[in-house]
C-alpha cells in the first residue's frame, strides 16, 4: 500500500474535509479526491461517506485512521529526528488558551528546554479551534477546557481551576453581606468586566453557586483574562476569573472575593493529543512534565 496515500487519508480523516486536508498537504482538492478513490478502490471499501459540509469517516475509515495514524506520526517524527541531528534539538508544538499557557505550562515546560527541547506555543481562547488544529496536525499537545469525543484524539485530565467572584475594595464596601447573598442584586449594582459578550465566566458562576443566570450586560469586554483583572482592579466593577490568575491581587489587596461558596465552581483542563502520538519521546516528556506539575497546581 502506498504511504502518501495513507497520508492522505489520515489528514482527511483528521480535518474532516477534502478542502481543509487539501490546503494542509499542499494538494489540490481534485488530488486529494483522487487518492482516496484509489485507497477505496485498493481496499475495495468506501473510507468517507461525502456530506454536504465535509466527510464522515465509514467504520472501516475509523479502524484504517486508528490503525495507521500512530504509525505514520512515529515516522514523521523518524524524519524530522534525522533532520535535527546536528543541533540535538526537537521542537513541540503546544497550544491552548492564553493565561493558562502563559502563566502555568510554558514555565512548567521551561526546564525541557535545557534537555534539548524547543517550544513553539499557539494560543486559541476555545477549545474547537484548538482541538481542531489537533487534530489536523498542527499541534503536537494541546490544553483545553472541554474533553474531545471519539477515538482520534486522546484526553488526560490536567487539573481543576477554581473561579472566584471578585471588585475592587472600593466596590466591595458598597455591598453588605444581605446583598451579596441574593446573586442577582450584585449584577444590579456592579458593572460587570467579561471575556465575551454571553458573559461565560458569570453565567457558569450565577448558575453554579446561585442556580439562576444573570441578567446584565458587561461594561467592559476584554479576550484575555489578564486584562479583565487589571481592569477589575482599577474598579471597572465585577468579573469572575480563575483563583490562580488573581491569587496575587486578592493576597495584595487590590481585589476583594465578594463570596466564598462551600462549593467554588471548578473548570477542568485536559491535556490532548493524537491517539497514539504519546509514543514520540518529545511528546511524553512534556505530557508527563506538565502532569507532575500539575500536582502543586
Amino acid at each position: 500500500m502506498d504511504l502518501a496515500l495513507l497520508r492522505t487519508f489520515v489528514t482527511v480523516h483528521r480535518a474532516g474535509s477534502f478542502t481543509r486536508a487539501a490546503a494542509l498537504l499542499g494538494l489540490s482538492q481534485p488530488a486529494v479526491t483522487g487518492q482516496i478513490r484509489t485507497l477505496e478502490r485498493q481496499l475495495g471499501r468506501p473510507l468517507f461517506l461525502r456530506q454536504a459540509r465535509g466527510v464522515t469517516p465509514t467504520t472501516i475509515g475509523d479502524e484504517l485512521a486508528h490503525r495507521a495514524a500512530p504509525h505514520l506520526d512515529a515516522l514523521v517524527e523518524i524524519a524530522e529526528t534525522g533532520l535535527d541531528e546536528d543541533s540535538g534539538v526537537r521542537t513541540l508544538h503546544l497550544a491552548g488558551p492564553p493565561e493558562f499557557t502563559s502563566l502555568r505550562a510554558l514555565p512548567a515546560l521551561t526546564p525541557l528546554t535545557t534537555q534539548g527541547l524547543a517550544l513553539r506555543t499557539s494560543f486559541f481562547s476555545g477549545p474547537v479551534e484548538t482541538l481542531e488544529g489537533l487534530a489536523a496536525g498542527h499541534h503536537d499537545l494541546a490544553i483545553t477546557t472541554a474533553r474531545p469525543r471519539g477515538g482520534l484524539l486522546t484526553a488526560t485530565p490536567l487539573c481543576d481551576e477554581e473561579h472566584v467572584l471578585v471588585a475592587a475594595p472600593r466596590w466591595a464596601a458598597r455591598l453588605g453581606h444581605d446583598v451579596l447573598r441574593e446573586g442577582h442584586v450584585v449584577l444590579e449594582q456592579l458593572p460587570v468586566v467579561e471575556v465575551h459578550e454571553s458573559l461565560p465566566l458569570v453565567s457558569r458562576y450565577w448558575a453554579t453557586v446561585f442556580e439562576s443566570r444573570p441578567a446584565a450586560a458587561a461594561t467592559v469586554i476584554a479576550p484575555d483574562l489578564r486584562a479583565v483583572l487589571e481592569c477589575t482592579a482599577a474598579g471597572a466593577g465585577l468579573a469572575v476569573l480563575p483563583r490562580y490568575l488573581c491569587a496575587g491581587a486578592l493576597e495584595r489587596g487590590e481585589v476583594i472575593a465578594l463570596l466564598d461558596p462551600p462549593v467554588p465552581p471548578l473548570r477542568t483542563y485536559f491535556l490532548v493529543v493524537r491517539t497514539g502520538t504519546l509514543a514520540l519521546p518529545p511528546i511524553a516528556r512534556a505530557h508527563e512534565w506538565l502532569l507532575r506539575a500539575a500536582v502543586d497546581w
